[in-house]
Order: C-alpha cells, then sequence, then structure tokens
C-alpha cells in the first residue's frame, strides 16, 4: 500500500517497518510544513500518524480505511526535526480495529494519536 501511496511519500514518509499491526514510518520536518507561528503544521503530524496507522492496520491483508482517529499534541515541532511515528494494534474485532500512534522527536513524545479502521469489501486489485 504504502508503495503507492503518493501523499505519504509527498511529504517526504520513509516505511521503516511494517507487519503484524504495527508500523513505523520517519519523516523529516520541512520549511514548507510550518505555520504562521514557525511551528509545524498539526495537520503534517497528523497526516505521520495517519499513514503509519494506515499501514499498521492494512498489515494483516484485507484493504482497511479509516473510520475515525484523534490525536493529542503534546509539543511544538521545528524545522529540520526527524519525527517518527510508531504504530500499535489495540484490538480488532469483526470489520474494525483500534490503533495508538505514538509520533516522537528522539525519545520525546510529540503526539499520541487513536485511529479506528475498518475493513471494507474490495480487494486491493479493485
Amino acid at each position: 500500500m504504502f508503495a503507492t501511496d503518493r501523499a505519504s511519500q509527498g511529504m517526504g514518509m520513509e516505511l521503516l517497518e511494517a507487519g503484524d499491526g504495527s508500523a513505523l514510518v520517519r519523516m523529516t520536518v520541512t520549511a514548507a510544513m510550518l505555520n504562521g507561528h514557525g511551528i509545524a503544521h498539526g495537520g503534517y503530524i497528523f497526516a505521520l500518524a495517519d499513514t503509519a496507522f494506515a499501514c499498521a492496520c492494512n498489515s494483516h491483508g484485507p484493504v482497511t480505511v479509516a473510520a475515525g482517529a484523534d490525536i493529542a499534541f503534546t509539543a511544538p515541532v521545528k524545522e529540520g526535526d526527524v519525527l517518527t511515528a510508531s504504530a500499535c494494534e489495540r484490538t480488532r474485532f469483526g470489520r474494525s480495529g483500534i490503533y495508538d500512534v505514538t509520533v516522537l522527536r528522539g525519545a520525546e513524545v510529540i503526539a499520541e494519536f487513536r485511529g479506528r479502521s475498518r475493513v471494507i469489501d474490495k480487494t486491493p486489485e479493485q
């Protein structure tokens, strides 16, 4: 899935690991990602977490999409910061799942994200 994700790749994201309900994605914050306060726009941090979430929930095979998500930002991010998003499956039930993603700058927590997934009825080829 990540190999054809032009949006994530266009933001410079790299998939470091994925499988069995987990994923690790890295992104370096660029000047184009800064808001009017000179810190990273929250949408880019959300996108990074969402990409890790997507890779984790799609690691089981069936096409899976987000049913909802929320994020808590805990620290500002600056240009040049290298962020990693680590996604972990909490539970799957029926066609649904819950995943937590921690966004880090080194060892510092930048954001916590929780995503809710839903398996859809089409195969990746459709």
